[in-house]
Formats: C-alpha cells, structure tokens, sequence
C-alpha cells in the first residue's frame, strides 16, 4: 500500500468536492427524472409526480451512497491499492450528508403532519 502525504491543494480539492455535493438539489433532480421519464404508451400526466416514488428514490440514493461508501471504505482497510484515503473520506462526507439531509426532511415531515393534526375542523 503506497501512502502519500496530503498536499494543501487536494485538500482544497476536497473540500470544494463536498462543498459542492452539499449544495447539490438531489430532491429536484429526481422529481425531474421521474416528472421526464413516462412509460411508453402512456400519456404523460399532467405534470404529477408521485411522492411515494420520489421519496422511495432519495431513500434509495441515500442507501446506495451509504454503501457505496462502506464497500471503499472496507476496500482500504483491506489494502486495495486502488482506493486512496481521500476517496475513502469523500464518500463517507457524501454518505453523511445525505443521511442529515434525509433526516431532516424526515423532521419536517413529521413536523408539518403534527400541525396538521392539532388543527382544529
């Protein structure tokens, strides 16, 4: 295993990676995919999209991202010489800012359904 020191410019690198990822709207890219992508045959809607589907899609790229970074992570306490620690350390940021993303609109949600339920009809 080949261990290098870090110089000041990969880690400005990696930080403007994550900075980046943390700015990133997931949550409307995939409204977007799923508002493009209507089955053939079909008419498209008008305009609709699905929460359940939306919510079960950034559910699914919170999974992925958190196992994508595990399997890095397992790869270089392994040795694998092909993955390096800043690779290591960026998916797991990644994985960790998805996941406090996730729940804080888990939060909202919760929030908003409370609200809505102590009103009075």
């Amino acid at each position: 295993m080949k261990t290098s020191a870090i110089d000041s410019s990969r880690i400005e690198s990696m930080l403007a990676q994550l900075k980046a990822a943390a700015q990133k709207p997931s949550a409307e890219s995939a409204i977007k995919s799923l508002a493009g992508s209507a089955a053939p045959g079909k008419p498209e809607a008008t305009g609709r999209v699905d929460f359940a589907e939306v919510l079960k899609s950034s559910l699914n790229q919170v999974n992925q991202s958190q196992v994508t970074a595990t399997e890095l992570g397992k790869s270089f306490v392994m040795g694998d010489d092909k993955v390096s620690l800043s690779d290591v350390m960026i998916a797991g940021q990644k994985a960790n800012i998805s996941l406090q993303a996730t729940i804080q609109v888990r939060n909202r949600l919760v929030s908003a359904y409370h609200d809505i339920m102590n009103m009075q009809v």
